[in-house]
């Protein structure tokens, strides 16, 4: 996933929180995720470290955007437990999604929780 900062952000590397187990790294001029080589990642934690950035994104202060390949989302729900029916709904693994589908998808993701 690559982080796209806002104008007013030059630079952010490093974990958001140490339990997602992700990391944001720096490779020229662009941002990417980076799973952490040390530590435990947790099943949902590559699913919430993308939250975490698509919840930044809003606020436009550190991260204006994302850009997150489909198969990497796929991948994401699908490590944190959600039904792949519901995943592949969702999903298209040819697509790149930004933050504002990121947070669509988290809320149709709540929505079918309760409806199953």
């Amino acid at each position: 996933m690559e982080i796209i900062l806002s104008k007013n952000c030059q630079s952010f590397t490093g974990t958001v929180s140490r339990s997602h187990g992700y990391c944001i790294r720096r490779v020229g001029n662009r941002f990417f995720s980076k799973r952490n080589t040390n530590g435990t990642v947790p099943p949902d934690g590559h699913w919430r470290f993308i939250l975490a950035i698509a919840h930044l994104a809003p606020v436009n202060l550190i991260v204006a955007d994302l850009s997150l390949p489909g198969q990497e989302l796929i991948d994401a729900l699908s490590e944190a437990g959600f039904p792949l029916s519901v995943v592949n709904d969702l999903c298209e693994p040819r697509c790149d999604y930004n933050a504002s589908d990121i947070l669509i998808i988290e809320k149709r993701l709540t929505y079918e929780s309760y409806e199953n």
